[in-house]
């Protein structure tokens, strides 16, 4: 569980970058940046819909710490 979340968030940081990268040297009119964006908004509402799935189903338990 802990490794497929972690590897989910890998690619959320590494798309991140990647668009930073198109952002900073891709001076063309291409959509690569829009593309690596697009799949980042894509990964981050899987996992965020993953761990409220596995919340759900009991595959990962609160830990109580109180939330202000």
């Amino acid at each position: 569980m802990r490794i497929l979340v972690l590897l989910a968030f890998l690619g959320i940081v590494a798309s991140l970058v990647s668009a930073g990268v198109y952002l900073m040297k891709d001076r063309s009119q291409s959509n690569r940046m829009v593309n690596a964006l697009t799949i980042r908004i894509g990964l981050s509402i899987a996992l965020f819909l993953f761990v409220l799935l596995a919340g759900r189903l009991g595959w990962i338990q609160a830990t109580g710490i109180p939330v202000f």
